[in-house]
């Protein structure tokens, strides 16, 4: 299908804006930096109006190697005034596994959640080349089990509980859906008696695979290391262990990523696709990778209308909401 235009196809919940050859992989490189508790280098602070992230942890997180806040996992809760569906959301900010992107994927995720009515918690978890899996697979693991086990606290239900992610937060999320349990009911810990599992994903522009020829290299160095084995490779390759048992998902991406190759999505789908998953899956024929939500993007700026929709759809949120942000971006 290469190089043929299209206006629109739909099948199988697939649309695509534009077909074309899926581009060369390309590390990103970093632009916000998590240098802490939303502490974002560049002289961008977390927001001193927004909630204080707290440690996933009461005491240092499994595998920590120090105390800094590089070693401490965090998620900051934000609450809407009204949650009709009693829906939450943990979202993963990318940054290829080395840096995270707390702000637009992360802060500003969050409060167009709140906007349509959706409990949000941002995940900051940690990263290469000082930690590799299956570090961050267990933090996203515990963010989960955390935010079931604080359910009632939150006023939202434990079976409405999704995960978002955006590129190599992405990968985090395609691996929690893919990579889960019910629980440790063996463990002292309530928390980690309850299930990992997220009742529905979004993947924004996601890395997938860590095999080529599709792979994030960048991602895959900083997740795995230098010369990581073959089953590591298959292991954190998610579009390899869907199941019919992985959870809904909504997938956006471009053609034109020029960071993360289209193919990462296409993967991903067609094998949720295999496994009778629910799925939609909207693919825009222009736009660079890393654009968040895109409020002030004219070829983009409607993808978060598509996502509100399946959410509504598969009961995700209110079928009519107000104090609805518009495209100028999130509210501060």
């Amino acid at each position: 299908m290469r190089g043929v235009a299209i206006a629109c196809v739909c099948l199988l919940g697939l649309t695509v804006y534009g077909l074309g050859q899926a581009p060369a992989a390309a590390p990103t490189a970093p632009s916000q930096v998590a240098t802490g508790n939303g502490t974002i280098s560049g002289g961008v602070a977390w927001p001193s109006n927004l909630p204080e992230p707290t440690p996933l942890w009461p005491n240092a997180a499994p595998g920590a190697m120090g105390t800094a806040e590089s070693d401490t996992p965090t998620i900051a809760a934000f609450v809407p005034a009204s949650n009709p569906t009693k829906t939450a959301v943990i979202v993963a900010p990318g940054g290829g596994y080395s840096h995270l992107a707390m702000i637009k994927e992360g802060s500003d995720v969050a409060q167009w959640l709140n906007a349509h009515g959706v409990a949000a918690f941002v995940l900051k978890y940690r990263l290469g080349p000082k930690y590799h899996n299956p570090i961050e697979l267990g933090d996203a693991q515990r963010a989960i089990r955390t935010v079931r086990a604080e359910a009632e606290k939150y006023g939202i239900a434990p079976d409405h509980i999704g995960m978002w992610g955006f590129s190599a937060g992405g990968h985090l999320t395609a691996s929690a859906g893919t990579n889960f349990d019910a629980g440790k009911p063996e463990s002292a810990d309530p928390i980690e008696k309850q299930s990992s599992k997220p009742d529905f994903l979004i993947l924004a522009y996601p890395v997938i695979t860590m095999l080529d020829p599709y792979v994030h290299a960048g991602s895959r160095r900083f997740l795995l290391g230098d010369n990581p084995a073959e089953a590591d490779l298959q292991l954190m390759s998610p579009e390899l262990h869907v199941t019919p048992l992985t959870s809904p998902t909504f997938l956006f991406t471009t053609t034109d990523d020029q960071a993360v190759p289209v193919m990462n999505s296409i993967m991903f789908y067609s094998a949720l696709v295999k496994a009778r998953v629910p799925v939609e899956m909207h693919i825009f024929q222009h736009g660079a990778h890393g654009s968040g939500l895109a409020p002030a993007n004219p070829q983009l700026a409607g993808w978060s209308d598509l996502l509100i929709k399946w959410m509504r759809e598969r009961g995700y949120a209110a079928a009519a909401d107000s104090g609805r942000l518009d495209r100028s971006g999130p509210a501060r």
